[in-house]
């Protein structure tokens, strides 16, 4: 814990930091425009050395249980208990997505690039520490005022509604084959209605609402960057769909209804 108080930086080297990441996020999104990260349906074996689906997933979002909480608690305002609703906030959707949404998949025999692991690893501390520092040792403002203001309101409710977005479309994903089916099939119900990823959709309102909800720019930057990955990854998705599946619903978008 002492190891983790001595890495905070000052509040105005914290900000820079912040705001460099920012800007390094927006500078990924055309790169991600350009190249689609070779995992999932877009493996590629190219890449390098690889590893099992299911571990590297856990690898790469672990840090986001583990890492966030070091950072968290060794913060001056943890002990504050508003900072660990934020907190209980963060775990609910990250347990569900760093454990039990890979260990629930059926990616027995699939792969994922070390290189893959490594960048999404590196992120998740990057942003771990930002998003945990924010709210552990800078939150000073998350008092019972802050229930007094429309942004945590507006920021809870949308973050609400892009985590049961989030968890619905995956559930329809992980129900999709029958347990002898293999290959992808085409997700109906709910938000698929509409658009080709809506897991993704709602993991952008989610971080969205929580860059209202707590209202720093640790959130801004993980909104920015949730896009900035999510948007371009729900493109090609949407046209893989397309080249394989002369059935595909035409209506549908990629990840925003209506749009795009």
């Amino acid at each position: 814990m002492i190891l983790v108080m001595e890495m905070a930086l000052p509040a105005e080297y914290f900000n820079a930091l912040a705001w460099i990441w920012i800007a390094i996020g927006v500078l990924v999104f055309p790169l991600t425009l350009l190249f689609t990260a070779p995992f999932g349906r877009h493996f590629s074996s190219r890449f390098g050395p690889t590893i099992g689906n299911r571990l590297g997933w856990i690898i790469m979002e672990s840090p986001a249980i583990w890492w966030f909480t070091i950072v968290f608690v060794s913060g001056v305002s943890s002990q504050n208990y508003l900072p660990w609703i934020l907190w209980a906030m963060w775990m609910v959707h990250y347990l569900n997505r760093g454990l039990i949404f890979p260990m629930r998949t059926r990616t027995t025999g699939k792969r994922i690039p070390w290189l893959i692991v490594g960048f999404a690893l590196g992120f998740q501390l990057v942003n771990g520490y930002l998003n945990g520092t924010a709210i552990g040792e800078f939150g000073t403002q998350y008092t019972v005022d802050c229930l007094m203001h429309s942004n945590f309101w507006i920021g809870l409710a949308v973050f609400l509604l892009g985590w049961l977005i989030n968890l619905h479309s995956d559930e329809i994903l992980l129900k999709l084959r029958k347990p002898d089916e293999t290959g992808y099939l085409i997700p109906k119900g709910g938000f698929y209605a509409w658009v080709s990823c809506p897991n993704f959709l709602g993991e952008m309102i989610l971080w969205s609402g929580w860059a209202i909800l707590c209202w720093n720019l640790a959130a801004l930057s993980f909104a920015i960057w949730t896009i900035a990955n999510l948007v371009p990854r729900a493109l090609a998705h949407h046209r893989w769909y397309r080249q394989h599946f002369v059935d595909y619903p035409a209506n549908r978008k990629a990840v925003f209804p209506g749009l795009l």
